[in-house]
C-alpha cells in the first residue's frame, strides 16, 4: 500500500467514525433534542450536559449530533441525485454532440448564470422549507457542475484510440458509454462528489441560518449558529460548538478529496485509461518464473478488445527476444500494433483492452524473471519507471503543464529511491545536463510550455532514465520533431546506450532511416503480427518478406531506383484474412498463402512469415 493510500485510509477511517455517531443517533443514550429546561438556560458544560445547554435549556451535544444527521442527509442526498442526472447529461452531450449537447449541456449552463443562493431561495419560497425541499434545491444547483465535469472528461476520453476502435467495430453507443467511457471518467466524478458533499453541508447550514432550511424544532448546525449569534454575549461557547462541527466536517471532506485525487487519478491514467480499476490491493508478491530469459522474451503475446460481438484480437502471437545492451526496432505502418505491444509490455493498456494469451518474461535488476503479462497494477508499479521505462511520442501530452520540469523529474526519483531532497535536486540537475538541456539549474524551474519541442522530449528521456532502467521503450520519440532535432535525439539515445551497456531498448518507429541509424535488430509488424525478424544489415540488404520489401521500396533509405507504394489498406480488426494477412495486398500471393500461419526460422537464423520467401524475395 502506497503512502497516499495509507493516508486516504486513515482519513476515511476518521470520517467513518464521525459519521457513525449521527447514523447511530436513534440508539445512542442522548438527551432529548426538544426537551426544554428553562432554569438550565445557557449553562456551561457539565457531567450531564457535556457541551452545555442552549437558550432554551436543550442539550447542545444531542442537537449537534442530530444536526449532523440532517446536514449529511441533505448533502449526500443532493450530491447523489445531482451526480446521477449530471453524469447522464454530460455523457450524452459529450459523446453525441450536436443537438444532444445543446439540450443536455448548454441548457444546464443557464443555472450557472443565476446566483446559487438566490436560486435556492426561489425554490424554497415556491415549495416551502424542509429537508426534502432542500435536497431538491441543492440538486438543481449541483447538476451543472457534474454535467460540465463529465462533459469535459467525455470529450477527452471519446477522442482516444480505444474508443474509436470500438466505434469502428459497430459497438452500441450505450455500451461504449457504460463500459468504456464511464469507467475512465469515474475518478474526476468521485472527486467532484466529495467536493459537492462539502458544498451541500455549507449551503444547508447557510439556508437554515436564514430560516429557509431545516424547520425548527428539528436541530441543524445553521439554526444553532443563528440562535447562538443572538446570545453571544451571554454564552459564547454556544457559537463555538456548531461552528467547529461545520468547519471540521468541511475540512475533513477537503482532505479526503485531495487524497482521492492522489490515489484514484494515477499518472498512468492519461497514458492508458482507468488504471485504477486494475488495482488489486493486498495481493501477494508475484512468484518468479524459472527461465533463462536474457532480458525480455515476448512469446505469443496477444491483445484483444471485448465487444458485443465477442472478443476481437488486435495483436496476435507477437514474439521477440531482447538481449542486454541490444536495440531492437519495432517497425510497421500505423495501426500495425507496435505501440500496443509496448503498452502491453509496460502494463499501460487502456482499460478496454486486455492480454488474452502469451507471456512477457523480463529479468529485473535482481536477476528474478517475472511474467509482465500476468502482473497487476500494484505489482507493476515498482517496476515501471525503475526497471522498465517508456518514452512517449508526444511529450506535450505526457508532461504535466502545471508543474515544473524539475519537480516532475524529482517525483520520478523519489517514487523509487528514498533520498534526501538536496540529493534529489542534485540528481535532477545532473540528469537534465546529461540529456543535453542547456543551463539545467535554471531550466529545472521551467514549465513544459516554456521549453521547445526538442527540450521537452529531452526532459521526457531524462525521466525515463532517471532510475537507470534495464529496459527502455521509445515510442516514436522523434516523430513530431524537425530533422535536425530528430538527429540530436537519436544521438542522445545512442549515447545513453553506450553509457549503460546493460540497458536494452525497443525503438518503435515507422521511419526506416532511424532504424538504419540506431538499431541492431529489427522486428517488422503488419496487422498485429510479426512478419519478419533479423539484423538491420540483413533486413536492408535482402528482406525475406514481401511486406518488408515493399516498405523498403517506398522510402529513399533503401537506395531503390524507383520509389513504390503499397496497394490496398491494412485489414480491420476482426476482419483478418485467413493465412497470410498481407496476401490481399501482395502481388506475389498464391493459393498456398491462405494456409500459412506463423513465423518460420531460416537457416541463417532469420525468421519470416512468408512461405514463398525464396521465390518472391
Amino acid at each position: 500500500m502506497t503512502r497516499a493510500q495509507r493516508s486516504l485510509t486513515l482519513w476515511l477511517a476518521v470520517a467513518l467514525i464521525l459519521v457513525a455517531f449521527p447514523i447511530a443517533a436513534p440508539i445512542l443514550p442522548l438527551q432529548s433534542t426538544v426537551a426544554i429546561d428553562i432554569p438550565g438556560r445557557f449553562d456551561g458544560p457539565s457531567a450531564e450536559h457535556w457541551l452545555g445547554q442552549d437558550e432554551l435549556g436543550r442539550d447542545v451535544l444531542s442537537r449537534i449530533i442530530w444536526g449532523a444527521r440532517a446536514s449529511l442527509i441533505v448533502a449526500f442526498g443532493s450530491a447523489f441525485f445531482a451526480a446521477v442526472i449530471g453524469t447522464i447529461l454530460g455523457l450524452v452531450g459529450g459523446y453525441f454532440r450536436g443537438l444532444a449537447e445543446i439540450l443536455a449541456v448548454r441548457s444546464t449552463e443557464i443555472i450557472i448564470c443565476l446566483p446559487p443562493l438566490l436560486l435556492a431561495l426561489l425554490v424554497i419560497t415556491i415549495l416551502g422549507a424542509g429537508i426534502d425541499t432542500l435536497i431538491m434545491a441543492l440538486t438543481i444547483l449541483f447538476v451543472p457542475k457534474y454535467t460540465r465535469v463529465v462533459y469535459a472528461a467525455t470529450l477527452q476520453t471519446g477522442a482516444l484510440d480505444f474508443v474509436t476502435a470500438q466505434e469502428s467495430m459497430g459497438t452500441h453507443p450505450m455500451r461504449i458509454l457504460a463500459r468504456t467511457v464511464l469507467p475512465n471518467i469515474f475518478p474526476p466524478l468521485l472527486v467532484q462528489f466529495s467536493l459537492t458533499v462539502a458544498s451541500g453541508i455549507l449551503l444547508e447550514s447557510g439556508l437554515s441560518f436564514l430560516g429557509l432550511g431545516v424547520v425548527p424544532p428539528a436541530p441543524s448546525w445553521g439554526l444553532m449558529i443563528r440562535a447562538a449569534r443572538a446570545a453571544l454575549d451571554v454564552q459564547p461557547l454556544l457559537l463555538l460548538w456548531p461552528s467547529l462541527a461545520l468547519a471540521g466536517t468541511v475540512l475533513l471532506l477537503n482532505v479526503i478529496c485531495d487524497r482521492l485525487q492522489e490515489v484514484i487519478t494515477p499518472r498512468t491514467a492519461e497514458r492508458g485509461g482507468a488504471a485504477w480499476l486494475r488495482r488489486q490491493l493486498g495481493l501477494t508478491k508475484p512468484e518468479p518464473v524459472a527461465d533463462d530469459t536474457p532480458l525480455l522474451a515476448i512469446r505469443d503475446l496477444s491483445v484483444a478488445v471485448s465487444t458485443e460481438r465477442g472478443t476481437i484480437g488486435l495483436t496476435d502471437t507477437v514474439g521477440f527476444t531482447l538481449k542486454p545492451g541490444e536495440t531492437m526496432a519495432l517497425v510497421g505502418e500505423s495501426g500495425s500494433g507496435k505501440t500496443l505491444t509496448g503498452l502491453a509490455t509496460t502494463g499501460l493498456l487502456p482499460n478496454a483492452l486486455k492480454i488474452t494469451n502469451g507471456s512477457a518474461l523480463f529479468r529485473d535488476c535482481s536477476g528474478t524473471v517475472l511474467d509482465l503479462a500476468k502482473l497487476t497494477e500494484d505489482q507493476f508499479r515498482p517496476l515501471r519507471g525503475n526497471d522498465i521505462s517508456m518514452v512517449f511520442q508526444d511529450a506535450s501530452a505526457s508532461l504535466n503543464p502545471v508543474h515544473r520540469i524539475g519537480d516532475q523529474l524529482a517525483e520520478v526519483i523519489a517514487e523509487h529511491r528514498k533520498l534526501p531532497r538536496a540529493e534529489i535536486d542534485t540528481l535532477v540537475v545532473d540528469l537534465l545536463r546529461r540529456v543535453g538541456i542547456p543551463d539545467p539549474e535554471q531550466r529545472r524551474r521551467a514549465y513544459p510550455f516554456e521549453l521547445s519541442g526538442g527540450q521537452r522530449q529531452r526532459a521526457m528521456i531524462a525521466m525515463a532514465i532517471a532510475n537507470s532502467p534495464r529496459l527502455l521503450i521509445a515510442d516514436e520519440p522523434t516523430t513530431a520533431l524537425d530533422p535536425t532535432i530528430q538527429a540530436q535525439i537519436l544521438r542522445l539515445l545512442d549515447g545513453l546506450k553506450d553509457e549503460n551497456r546493460d540497458m536494452g531498448m525497443i525503438f518503435v518507429t515507422h521511419n526506416l532511416a532511424v532504424v538504419k541509424e540506431i538499431a541492431d535488430t529489427v522486428s517488422v509488424m503488419y496487422a498485429g503480427e510479426v512478419v519478419e525478424q533479423g539484423s538491420v544489415a540483413e533486413i536492408f540488404e535482402r528482406p525475406r518478406h514481401p511486406y518488408t520489401a515493399a516498405l523498403l521500396a517506398s522510402v529513399p533509405e533503401s537506395e531503390s531506383t524507383r520509389l513504390e507504394s503499397i496497394p490496398g489498406t491494412v485489414p480491420r480488426a476482426g476482419e483478418m484474412p485467413e493465412g497470410c494477412r498481407f496476401a490481399p495486398r501482395c502481388k506475389h500471393a498464391a493459393d498456398i498463402c491462405a494456409s500459412v500461419d506463423g513465423l518460420q526460422t531460416l537457416a541463417d537464423g532469420r525468421r519470416t512469415a512468408c512461405i514463398r520467401w525464396e521465390t518472391v524475395t
